[in-house]
C-alpha cells in the first residue's frame, strides 16, 4: 500500500504563492503517476495537475496553466505543487493522489489519496 501526506497549505493573499508537498511511503513510489486535485465546498472534486512516474510528462487544468507547476523528487518520495499568482477562486482543499498506471485527469482512476490540505486565498 501507499500512504500520502500533504502539507504546505495555508492562508495567502491574492497574487501570492504557496508550495504544496506530498510525502509518500510504501511500495515503490517512482512507478506511480501522481496527481493533484482540489475540492471547494459544494463543488465536485476537480483535476489540477498530474505527472508521470519519471516526471517526463505533465498535464495541467486550464485553471492552473502558466501559474502552477507540478514536480517530483523520487529520491525523496515527494511530489510538489508550486502555485503562483493565486486567486480567490483557487480556495479549496487540495488532495494528492497516486495510481499504479499512467497519468489521468479522472479522480476515479487513482488508487491512493492523502487527507488534503486547505488553501485559502483572500481577496
Amino acid at each position: 500500500q501507499v500512504q500520502l501526506v500533504e502539507s504546505g497549505g495555508g492562508l495567502v493573499q491574492a497574487g501570492g504563492s504557496l508550495r504544496l508537498s506530498c510525502a509518500a511511503s510504501g511500495r515503490t513510489f517512482r512507478n506511480y503517476a501522481m496527481g493533484w486535485f482540489r475540492q471547494a465546498p459544494g463543488k465536485e472534486r476537480e483535476f489540477v495537475a498530474t505527472i508521470s512516474w519519471s516526471g517526463g510528462n505533465t498535464y495541467y487544468a486550464d485553471s492552473g496553466k502558466d501559474r502552477f507547476t507540478i514536480s517530483r523528487d523520487n529520491a525523496r518520495d515527494t511530489v510538489y505543487l508550486q502555485m503562483n499568482s493565486l486567486r480567490p477562486e483557487d480556495t479549496a482543499v487540495y488532495y494528492c493522489a497516486a495510481r499504479a498506471a499512467g497519468t489521468s485527469q479522472s479522480p476515479t482512476l487513482y488508487d491512493y489519496w492523502g487527507q488534503g490540505t486547505q488553501v485559502t486565498v483572500s481577496p
